[in-house]
């Protein structure tokens, strides 16, 4: 399972606005019985074969325990088809709704089309800080609303070429950004006007080298307590765009880099330029260690925590997260049943493991991360351990999804390629185009 592009998360974003205005003020009351036989309807994203067999198979385990309660399963959903469908009710509609887009859960709380989970989980004594880390709490809620629970987990760390590593006498990976910096030079190899090798794309339309993954490694505050945009108040984002800019320049410039970048892969094919060798290192989340193996990769793979600021050199081990997320459909007639299923798949602890090996991601409770049926090689074991990270963190929920990390991005994008050179000013004008977003959005 990979993270969507910032495009399609903007794009859902933008897709859900609507639905501010037609979810339910007040869901249907929970009063089906679930111990009765009844069929419950479950919405995912999962589409290619192993994944959507082991949403099976969970699916199949669940109703095992839960012999009454029948699960249709229904994959390669995305949100607008959810916002749609949840906005329209009726008898095909939902009843429960699995989204890779952390970034809509502002969304889906604040226009109640998913239902507020927090009777249920009082109902089933779940002690949220004894089942999930503290991350994914923050982004399964939305100003003290919880209408989503997270099912599993994604870290983001650093990849490196062993070979390429050793090659340039390198003999660890980095800790700090000021030794990223200097490996990712001596990783490059100029070649003409271009490269036969780059250390690192740092270009924020680089895949994964995104503002808020970089970003995280400050551990920034995005909102004011009143919900105003931060970003210029948090010297956070100002570092973070001139290390950027800096390192950007430090290899060759925004042009060259940008002429190099076009001659990569797809970045979740075979011919993605980590598995290639065009560069040698790489920000990515854990699903990258099997593409990587799925492409044949001849080189030896190394992962680390993503380096972080020098001045924040005690905090090594953090890291980006974010995750799938679950809840239920406020139109669902049949509340109680569906909450079964929710329960059984965010926090049945085998029920988490069996899921997270089989489709290689992060087990999303902390019973899971510390089983011994988790099957983790010592790769695998970084991006638990990322997880775990009490400074690890993710992007806050907003009430028109991840609109205002879209405006931050095209800033970035701006920056780097020195249409914006005034820091201060530009972050200034990027607050306030967020600010508007949001009174809009409300």
């Amino acid at each position: 399972m990979h993270r969507l592009s910032s495009a399609l998360i903007g794009t859902a974003a933008v897709a859900l606005l609507a639905t501010a205005c037609t979810g339910t003020s007040e869901a249907p009351k929970a009063n089906d019985d679930a111990t009765k036989d009844v069929n419950i309807t479950f919405w995912h994203g999962w589409s290619a074969p192993s994944e959507v067999a082991a949403i099976d198979a969970n699916i199949k385990a669940f109703e095992a325990k839960h012999p009454n309660i029948h699960v249709k399963a229904v994959g390669n959903i995305a949100d607008d088809k959810i916002k749609q469908a949840l906005r329209a009710g009726g008898p095909n509609s939902p009843d429960v709704v699995s989204s890779f887009t952390t970034d809509n859960v502002g969304t889906f709380c604040a226009s109640n089309v998913f239902s507020d989970l927090k009777p249920f989980l009082e109902k089933s004594a779940v002690d949220l800080d004894k089942t999930f880390p503290k991350a994914l709490q923050d982004y399964t809620q939305f100003q003290g609303k919880r209408c989503t629970l997270p099912l599993l987990n994604d870290a983001y760390g650093l990849y490196y070429n062993k070979d390429a590593f050793k090659a340039a006498g390198i003999t660890a990976p980095p800790k700090t950004l000021s030794e990223f910096d200097a490996a990712a030079k001596k990783l490059t190899k100029v070649k003409g006007d271009s490269y036969s090798q780059l250390g690192f794309m740092p270009n924020f339309h680089g895949f994964e080298s995104t503002t808020t993954h970089f970003a995280a490694q400050w551990n920034p505050t995005y909102f004011t307590p009143e919900g105003k945009s931060n970003l210029a108040a948090d010297p956070a984002f100002g570092k973070m765009l001139t290390w950027q800019s800096g390192l950007v320049k430090e290899l060759g410039g925004f042009a060259k880099l940008e002429k190099y970048r076009a001659t990569f892969g797809d970045e979740f094919g075979a011919k993605n330029p980590f598995h290639t060798g065009q560069v040698a290192m790489s920000i990515d989340g854990e699903w990258r260690l099997g593409m990587a193996k799925e492409a044949g990769v001849k080189f030896d793979i190394g992962v680390a925590p993503f380096p972080v600021p020098d001045d924040q050199a005690d905090s090594y081990g953090k890291g980006y997260l974010s995750g799938t997320i679950i809840g239920i459909a406020s139109t669902s007639q049949k509340q109680n049943a569906a909450w079964e299923l929710v329960k059984y798949m965010t926090t049945d602890t085998d029920a988490v493991v069996n899921f997270a090996n089989a489709i290689h991601n992060v087990p999303s409770t902390l019973d899971a991360l510390k089983s011994p049926n988790l099957k983790a090689d010592e790769n695998f074991k970084v991006f638990l351990e990322i997880a775990q990270h009490p400074k690890s963190s993710t992007t806050p929920a907003s009430p028109n999804g991840g609109a205002y990390q879209l405006t931050l991005q095209d800033f970035g994008f701006a920056f780097e390629a020195g249409k914006q050179t005034d820091l201060a000013a530009g972050l200034t004008k990027t607050d306030a185009q967020i600010d508007k977003d949001l009174a809009q959005a409300k």
